[in-house]
Parts: structure tokens; C-alpha cells; sequence
């Protein structure tokens, strides 16, 4: 059987084009990228069961919590109330020096201690967790017909990218899986270089089912003769043991084939073959060793547990992967954001559809009883939803779906694995931000443990019930629109989590590393994800406080420790860059520095030294952290500053997905030159306060100098500074006019609009509607504005 379903060498697809956004001019390198000084060279991913904390570290992580509310209350008592009380001459600037400061340094301290609460918990349920055998999950899933629809919605991505994370989805190990690709891509484009590339996903879909076909087949046919055998009264023995060794042997080949014929160009490249294909033959080489031993022992398993095995086999191999364009139907919402891809397609499910031609183009509407014409989406209990940069390994859905399923856990809504970062980056920039994403992993586990928990939208399990209780409905233009993930925000995760709370669903992280996502590999793509992450979160904190107060739906009672983990997630990018910015450019008296202040801030840094050391990384990457989020301060000024704007004027902000290209994307000029600008100023600000005698201004604005020119060195780089500064010029000075095509048809829409006083126009709106186009010119351009609820 081996060589009946090895696989065919495929070719990889090319890069292609690259997506919209400001990039570089090489594009399409086959080459991998040249590996920086300093980056990692260990690809080899974490284990996936977090290491069991000891004693001493608990205990450690409860005195550091300790430490910090004891150094930050002598304080206020030493220094503050001291100067206050003890100086009642003092003016009006001091005391409010005094007063910012104080409320500076405590938003700090309590981000700090929020750190370290998170991450108390975190090692809570790492010492508790114990990780399901194997035979109780496929004992559980005998039977199971609850069924899973992943979802993986793409706008403008790389074909390979997309490939691997269908391919890592296709071959879960789950009874009943479909997996569709949802291509937000506008679906008609006039560039054959694009419509290539779209073709080309569209075309993954079809090349993974086709290559699956035949281990299918082959495995299907070898359960169906087990099952036939059974039922007529056989007898396990030894030979049945080695023949399913040998299908087990037959399966491992078939990955290790697909394996070899792949390219490895960059260190994602080497994960997806390491773990999603070599990790699934390794494990399938164990059970296949396995049964062979038990074979030549003289041990027998009973047939229900061959059973089991044989149905493995089957899960892994039969897949249904389809892709949907939401964008060919004008009666879909095209709202440029992911929630409203999900959204369109999760509205469909479950219901019969007829597709029409109209004057708008076409539509879906709901099918008659009968209607042969009609197309079923089919419908399931539980949604994946994966962005398309994202990799999960093999039992993902069987373990998060097994825990949703046990007694207790009815009102979980959502579960997933918080994604970790793929590791041997070649760039230091990728590294320390790979960091930063394996500490969130960790504060996120924690958050489970006090009740806190936010969806963070890479990947997660959700039981389709859940949602259908915080469904929004509205006609727009004649049309039903579903709103289950709000879109009102570009973090539509964080918002969906609140509204899941307000009626009585629990949230809850899988303590185990399952999921893996891109980090961004160079300054301008990491702006594009940074300023989208700090964008939203001040908006969605008005409809928390509004949740405590409403007791209707509550559940179980709202813990202050929760609160303020929500808070702190919501809100924390918002105070700690404008505190930071606070200490960086006011001159603020020496009377106020206290070493209690420094003494606060040391048990969330050796804390998180400590979690760096357990990952992988240095103790000595906390001062890489800390330069890297001086450079991104202006990031995250930009994306607090659009939520801002967005309160007061109730605009949508548009989603920038994440560039995700081989070579450099250019960063806009403003972020490039914010960072020089804070160490030109830091150093200003050391040689004032030494003028001054001010010394622990000087050792603050020293250190700040000289990581934040070590960070523009190691992660913007100097070169690359000038290059982006110059493109920036470049595009201000030489702004491209616009076609007049481009300007009235704003969407792409390349269907060609009808006269006012078409026939068309008047069987399908009536008379009333070509009035209403006459007056405001031309329908489309109403349509989108209709659309827009923003």
C-alpha cells in the first residue's frame, strides 16, 4: 500500500505578486533570507506541554507581587506624601509634578503587577495540567457527529502561505472535518499577474483533496474490510496487529514522501515540514512499532481499540477543503475587514441558497423547499477559525473539542491555544518579537486561571451556539446582514470576548502549545500589526464596565482581580505609552526619584527574565524588549490616537492585514524618524539634568539612549532607515492621479453599472428606487454607503 498513495512531487507555488502595501522592489526570491548577527539559530520549537513549575518559583512569583505593591507603597509614603506634607510651601508646579508623576509611575507599577498576576496563574495551571491519553480521546470521538468547519478567511496573501495553512488544517485528526478557504480577494481583477496569483488559490483547494484522494481510498476501504470482518464473528489475533502496522508504516511513508518534495526556504517552511508533516510520520512510526511489539509479544487489543486505530487513519486522510469568495454576491456584506468575511459566510450555514443574476449583480437568496437549483452550506457545531498565516499541529481540534465536550463545560464558548512563534528567525527583529509573542502566550494562560480570558483571533474553537446568541440582524438595501463578530473595532476578537461575557459564556486557553503564527520579519510589517493591535482596545472598554452593571445575564460573579487583567489588557498600551512619553520629555524635579521606584520595577523584570530563559530566549533580551518598544512607542501612540478618533467621529477604521513577503517592506517615513528623534532628545535630556545635578534623570534618559540606538541599529537598521526616508519623500513629493474609473468605482468593483432608466433597473428596484438613483447619481456608490454602518 505504500507506494499505492506515496505522493506526487509538486511543484511549490511561486511568489507571485506581492500584496498591496509599501514594499520593497525584489520581490519573488527563492533565496532564504540572509540571517542576521544576532538572530536564532535554534529552529526547534518549545515543547508542547509546558514544563511543571517548581515550589520555589511559585513562591518566588508571589514574593515578587509582594515586592512590587510593598517598594510602590513606601514610596507614595516616603517620597510623595513626604515632600507634600512635610514642604506645604511648595508651589503649584511641584505639586503637580508630584501628582503626574505619582499617577505616571502608579499606571506602571500596576501594569507591572498585572504582568505578574498573569503569569502566577499561568503556573498554576502548568503544575495542574495533565495531558489526555490518547486512546480516552479516540474513545470519546467513537461516534461523534457534532462536526467542524474550519475557517480561514485570506485577502491579498502568498499562495504558498495559504497552502500550508490549509494543508496543517486539512490534516487534522478530526471525525467530519471541512475546511474553506475564505478569498477576499477582489474576484475580478483587471492585473493578469494578480489574477494569476488568485487563481492560484482558488486552486489549492481542488490539489489538496486530489492528493488526499487516494490514502483516503485506500485507508477507508481497510476499515470497511475490518468492520466487515468483525461483524462476522471474527476474532482478533496477531495478524491483524501487523497488517494495521503495516497501513500505520503506509501512512508514516506517505508523510515522510510529501516531506522530501517539499522546498524549505525559511524557517516556517522548515516548521511545516518538521512538525506537520515529519511530527505526524514520527508519531505514526510510534503506534505502528507499537503494534508490532504487541504483536510479536503475543498481546492482543481488542478489536474497539483496532477499531479506533483504523479510524485514525481515516480522519487524518479524508478532508473536504472548498474555498468562497464573499465578494461575487452583492448581497453580502464587503465591509474590508475579517470579521465580516467570517461573518458572511458563517450567516450562509446551515440553510439552502439560490444564486441569482440581477441588475446588482449576483445574489444569494433563500431557496424554496424542493429547489433543485439551490446550494446547501452545510452546517456544523463547532467553527476553527485560522488566520491564514497560522500552522496547527495534529490533534488541535480533537484535544480542544474533547475538552469543550466534558462535563462542566457547557458554557465554554471559545477555546484555543494562544499561538507561539515560529523559532530560528533570520532577522533579530523577528526574534525579539517572536519574544514578545511566547511571553503573551504565557499572560494569556494566566488569565484563563482568574477568569479573564480574550479570543485572540489567530485560531480558535467555537461552539456555533455561542455565537448565534450575540447575532446581530439588520436589513441593509433589501438584505439580511449577520453580524456575529463585531467589526466595529480592528481587534474584533477582544470586542467578540466581552460580548460572549455579557451573556453568560466563559471563555478558556488550552494550556498547550498547538498553534503557530508569522511574526512579523522587518520594521514595516511589524508597524502594520503593532498599530492594528493598539487600535480599539480604549473603544471596547466602555461596554465591559457597561457588562458589570448589567447582572441580568451574569453567571458568577465579576472577581476584582478579573477586572483589572480585562482593563490592563484593554488599556494598558494606552498609559504606558503616554506615560512613558511623560518620563521621556518632562523635566520632572529629582526630589520625586526615589531608588523605591527602581525597586518596583525589579520583580517584573527579573520575571520576566526568567519566562524569557524558560522559552528559549537570553535573561538579557528584557533590555532588547525594552529598546524595541521605545522604537514601536510611536506605533502604539498612532493606533490609541485612531481610537480616538474613531470615539469621536464613529468611523470605521479600515483592517490592514500584515504584509507577509519574502523581502523588506518599507516602513512609513514618520515611524522611522520618531525613534532617532527620542534618542536625539534623551541625550538633550541627560546632559540638562547633569547640568542640573539631577542624576537619576541622567542614568534614565542614558539607559533610554542608548537601547533605543541599539534598537534602530539591530531592528530598523540604518540603511534601511534612509531608504524608507527617502521612498517616504519620494511618494509626497510624486502623488499618482488617480484614474477617474479608480475614483467612482472606490471597491473594484469591475461590473459595469446600468443606465438610470434601465429595464433592468425597473423590474428588479421598482420606480421609487430609480428615483432615489437619479437624485444621488449613481446606486453603487448608495449601495457602499449603505453597507458602511460606521
Amino acid at each position: 500500500m505504500s507506494s499505492a498513495i506515496a505522493p506526487e512531487r509538486k511543484r511549490k507555488a511561486s511568489a507571485g505578486q506581492a500584496p498591496p502595501g509599501r514594499q520593497s522592489r525584489q520581490q519573488g526570491s527563492t533565496e532564504r533570507r540572509r540571517r542576521q548577527w544576532g538572530a536564532e539559530k535554534d529552529s526547534r520549537p518549545l515543547p508542547i506541554v509546558h514544563s511543571r513549575p517548581s515550589a520555589r518559583k511559585i513562591v518566588l512569583g508571589r514574593l515578587a507581587m509582594i515586592s512590587t505593591i510593598g517598594f510602590w507603597l513606601i514610596y507614595v509614603v516616603t517620597t510623595i506624601m513626604r515632600e507634600l506634607v512635610d514642604n506645604p510651601t511648595a508651589g503649584f508646579r511641584f505639586r503637580f509634578e508630584a501628582i503626574s508623576y505619582l499617577t505616571v509611575v502608579t499606571f506602571l507599577t500596576f501594569s507591572a503587577l498585572m504582568y505578574l498576576l498573569a503569569r502566577q496563574g499561568a503556573m498554576y495551571r502548568f503544575r495542574d495540567h495533565r495531558r489526555v491519553p490518547r486512546a480516552e480521546i479516540d474513545r470519546h470521538f467513537t461516534g461523534h457527529d457534532g462536526g467542524m468547519t474550519v475557517l480561514i478567511p485570506s485577502y491579498a496573501e502568498e499562495p504558498n502561505v495559504v497552502r500550508q495553512t490549509l494543508w496543517s488544517a486539512a490534516l487534522q485528526e478530526f471525525p467530519g472535518l471541512r475546511t474553506v478557504l475564505l478569498i477576499d480577494d477582489n474576484p475580478n481583477p483587471s492585473d493578469p499577474a494578480v489574477l494569476a496569483k488568485l487563481q492560484q488559490t482558488r486552486d489549492l483547494a481542488r490539489e489538496i483533496k486530489d492528493e488526499l484522494a487516494e490514502p483516503a481510498r485506500c485507508f477507508s476501504s481497510a476499515l470497511a474490510d475490518f468492520e466487515r470482518l468483525l461483524g462476522r464473528g471474527m476474532v482478533v489475533n496477531s495478524q491483524h496487529l501487523l497488517g494495521l502496522s503495516r497501513d500505520y508504516a503506509a501512512a508514516a511513508l506517505w508523510f515522510e514522501n510529501k516531506a522530501a518534495a517539499e522546498k524549505q526556504e525559511d524557517h516556517v517552511d522548515d516548521f511545516f515540514v518538521s512538525q506537520v508533516l515529519l511530527g505526524q510520520a514520527q508519531e505514526l512510526r510510534l503506534t505502528e512499532r507499537a503494534l508490532v511489539d504487541a504483536a510479536e509479544s503475543g498481546a492482543l487489543l481488542d478489536a474497539e481499540r483496532l477499531t479506533q486505530l483504523y479510524r485514525r487513519l481515516v480522519w487524518i486522510f479524508t478532508a473536504d477543503v472548498g474555498f468562497f469568495e464573499r465578494k461575487k454576491y452583492a448581497s453580502l456584506s464587503h465591509e474590508a475587514n475579517k470579521a465580516m468575511n467570517l461573518n458572511s459566510y458563517i450567516s450562509l450555514m446551515g440553510r439552502r441558497w439560490r444564486r441569482e443574476e440581477t441588475s446588482e449583480g449576483l445574489v444569494l437568496t433563500p431557496a424554496k423547499a424542493g429547489d433543485g437549483a439551490a446550494v446547501y452550506f452545510p452546517d456544523s457545531k463547532y467553527l476553527l477559525t485560522l488566520d491564514a498565516d497560522s500552522l496547527l499541529l495534529r490533534d488541535y481540534c480533537l484535544r480542544l473539542v474533547y475538552f469543550l465536550e466534558e462535563p462542566g463545560n457547557e458554557r465554554v464558548a471559545v477555546t484555543q491555544t494562544p499561538y507561539s512563534s515560529y523559532r530560528g528567525a533570520p532577522t533579530r527583529i523577528e526574534r525579539i518579537a517572536a519574544a514578545s509573542t511566547d511571553l503573551q502566550h504565557i499572560l494569556h494562560q494566566g488569565k484563563t486561571y482568574f477568569g479573564a480570558t480574550f479570543w485572540v483571533g489567530a485560531n480558535a474553537v467555537i461552539r456555533k451556539e455561542a455565537l448565534e446568541d450575540i447575532v446581530e440582524v439588520e436589513n441593509v438595501g433589501g438584505y439580511e446582514i449577520r453580524t456575529y463578530i463585531q467589526d466595529r473595532t480592528v481587534i474584533e476578537d477582544t470586542e467578540s470576548s466581552v460580548d460572549l461575557g455579557a451573556q453568560g459564556w466563559m471563555l478558556v486557553n488550552y494550556p498547550e502549545r498547538l498553534s503557530y503564527s508569522a511574526t512579523p520579519p522587518d520594521f514595516g510589517s511589524l508597524i502594520v500589526q503593532r498599530r492594528r493591535w493598539a487600535n480599539g482596545g480604549l473603544l471596547i472598554a466602555p461596554k465591559l464596565l457597561a457588562q458589570l452593571r448589567d447582572r441580568k445575564n451574569r453567571t458568577r460573579p465579576v472577581l476584582f482581580r478579573e477586572l483589572m487583567l480585562r482593563l490592563n489588557y484593554m488599556a494598558s498600551i494606552a498609559w504606558g505609552s503616554f506615560g512613558l512619553i511623560f518620563l521621556l520629555a518632562y523635566p520632572y524635579d529629582g526630589r520625586l526619584l526615589s531608588p523605591a521606584v527602581f525597586l518596583a520595577a525589579v520583580p517584573y523584570f527579573l520575571a520576566m527574565g526568567s519566562d524569557l530563559r524558560e522559552c528559549g530566549y537570553r535573561f538579557t533580551d528584557i533590555f532588547r524588549i525594552y529598546g524595541f518598544n521605545l522604537v514601536l512607542l510611536p506605533v502604539n501612540l498612532a493606533g490609541v490616537l485612531k481610537s480616538v478618533q474613531q470615539a469621536l467621529t464613529g468611523e470605521k477604521i479600515p483592517f490592514a492585514r500584515t504584509p507577509k513577503i519574502r523581502n523588506r517592506t518599507a516602513a512609513p517615513v514618520i515611524y522611522v524618524i520618531i525613534p532617532y528623534l527620542i534618542v536625539a532628545f534623551s541625550i538633550l535630556t541627560a546632559y540638562r539634568d547633569a547640568m542640573a545635578g539631577n542624576w537619576g534623570n541622567v542614568a534614565f534618559a542614558t539607559i533610554n539612549a542608548v537601547l533605543a540606538a541599539w534598537a534602530i541599529k539591530a531592528y530598523i537598521g540604518i540603511k534601511n532607515s534612509l531608504v524608507d526616508v527617502s521612498i517616504g519623500v519620494v511618494e509626497w513629493l510624486f502623488v499618482p492621479k488617480k484614474s477617474k474609473s479608480a475614483s467612482q468605482n472606490p471597491a473594484g468593483d469591475q461590473t459595469q453599472e446600468p443606465a438610470a432608466g434601465d429595464w433592468h433597473e425597473v423590474i428588479y428596484f421598482g420606480d421609487a428606487r430609480i428615483t432615489a438613483a437619479a437624485h444621488e447619481g449613481r446606486h453603487r456608490r448608495r449601495r457602499a454607503s449603505s453597507l458602511s454602518r460606521g
